[in-house]
């Protein structure tokens, strides 16, 4: 058995900040240690006692910097890696003049590898540890990501987009490529290595009623999997929905009539829920992704975390690239802080840390396993610099608590502010 002590501040979580206080939900030391035992975390505690407990350990000193759970992005779409930050337009727009032309592209299976291998070294160096991708419609796509997950050992989620309408031509599937190919690559990957399955309509307006009803029989099937998707991102779009489907109580009833509606579902956005929608999410515990760049950068709206969490709805929160505008965990939550500001709250830099970490593990029904420093999950582990530049340093000396040490980073940090991700315990630099 291998065993590696990792020193440093550590901040781990007891509780969801959002429902307990913080200082009795965050547990938080300034001279930490995490013991990893076969790319699992076996202790957490302070250095000292871990070191007297586990002297044969290999020691790595971390020294002021932060160890935390490795963040972990709740939906993204890795196929808009390379287009990511394109100008300007509303959703629809920004699809047909910069996503479908480059989504085209992943039938060559090389460029479906060269862009999975770019960003997930992209999210590795911005400290996230597992991704929640949409593919797109060629099984290529799906085999170069979760293969180029395997070869690094990373736990991610993903699946094949189904579009059969709305969509250009070398985009389209069929009713029956869209449930056959996702059923073979649904046994093919889900549970292989540290992979997951999710079946994947990218949104009503694309799916037929019947794609949506093949997809819903699907999941019947194969209850285990999870099932991911866009909801009430805009209003024009929710607009489109309901010209699309005028039988439909609302946007969330184009999946709920076709078996798109449970606990195993994530819906990306939701910004602009009805109260009937807010009550079934509720009452099904469905996930709701927070995608604060994006929201921003295309002007679709401001997510309401504290309002959805107060009705008890599971919330996680993603980059959304290549719509978000960053690859960063971090900057993701400076946006969702921004966010809670125009919306009249202010998310504490503990709620924030949850949302990246443990809130979206929650989300994709891996608590405990990933986004946690808690014994028995995987060692996957980013450790924060918390004086990674002049602006922030200056600032960090400043700060009392640890809160006002990490809020900077949070606000202004980046890729430079990572000073080492472990994956499965192992070190993704040198």
């Amino acid at each position: 058995m291998t065993e590696k002590l990792l020193l440093g501040q550590t901040l781990r979580f007891g509780a969801d900040p959002f429902e307990t206080a913080v200082d009795d939900a965050a547990i938080v030391s300034s001279r930490g240690a995490v013991l990893v035992q076969d790319g699992r975390i076996a202790a957490v505690g302070e250095a000292d006692d871990l070191r007297a407990r586990h002297p044969g350990a290999e020691v790595v000193d971390h020294g002021r910097h932060l160890i935390t759970a490795g963040f972990v992005d709740a939906h993204m779409h890795y196929p808009q890696t390379a287009m990511i930050a394109s100008w300007g337009l509303r959703l629809i727009d920004w699809l047909n003049t910069y996503t479908f032309p480059e989504e085209m592209r992943f039938a060559d299976p090389d460029y479906a590898r060269t862009i999975a291998d770019r960003t997930l070294d992209l999210a590795l160096a911005h400290g996230t540890t597992t991704l929640t991708s949409f593919c797109t419609i060629h099984p290529e796509s799906v085999d170069a990501y979760f293969g180029a997950a395997a070869v690094r050992n990373m736990a991610v989620v993903g699946g094949k987009t189904c579009m059969d309408r709305n969509a250009p031509d070398g985009l389209r599937d069929t009713v029956q490529a869209a449930y056959d190919q996702s059923k073979a690559l649904l046994q093919k990957w889900q549970g292989t290595g540290r992979a997951t399955y999710a079946i994947t309509p990218r949104f009503s307006p694309t799916s037929t009623p019947d794609q949506l009803a093949a997809l819903g029989a699907l999941w019947a099937e194969h209850p285990d999997a999870l099932m991911q998707t866009h909801l009430s991102e805009q209003v024009d779009e929710i607009a489109w929905v309901r010209d699309l489907f005028p039988q439909a109580r609302d946007y969330l009833d184009t999946y709920e009539q076709f078996g798109l509606l449970g606990e195993r579902g994530l819906y990306g956005h939701s910004i602009h829920l009805e109260p009937r929608e807010i009550d079934r999410l509720a009452e099904v515990n469905g996930a709701l992704i927070h995608c604060p760049t994006s929201n921003t950068f295309i002007g679709s709206g401001l997510f309401d975390t504290t309002g959805l969490k107060a009705r008890g709805i599971r919330c996680g929160l993603a980059t959304d690239t290549g719509g978000g505008s960053s690859f960063s965990m971090l900057r993701t939550m400076a946006a969702a802080y921004e966010v809670g500001q125009l919306r009249g709250t202010a998310l504490h830099p503990a709620q924030l840390m949850w949302l990246a970490t443990e809130g979206s593990a929650r989300a994709l029904h891996m608590g405990g396993q990933i986004g946690s420093l808690s014994v028995g999950a995987m060692a996957d582990i980013t450790v924060l610099d918390l004086a990674s530049t002049p602006a922030i340093a200056q600032r960090e000396a400043e700060a009392d608590t640890l809160w006002e040490a990490l809020f900077p980073t949070i606000m202004m940090g980046d890729d430079r502010a990572v000073a080492q991700v472990y994956v499965a315990g192992e070190a993704s630099r040198p």
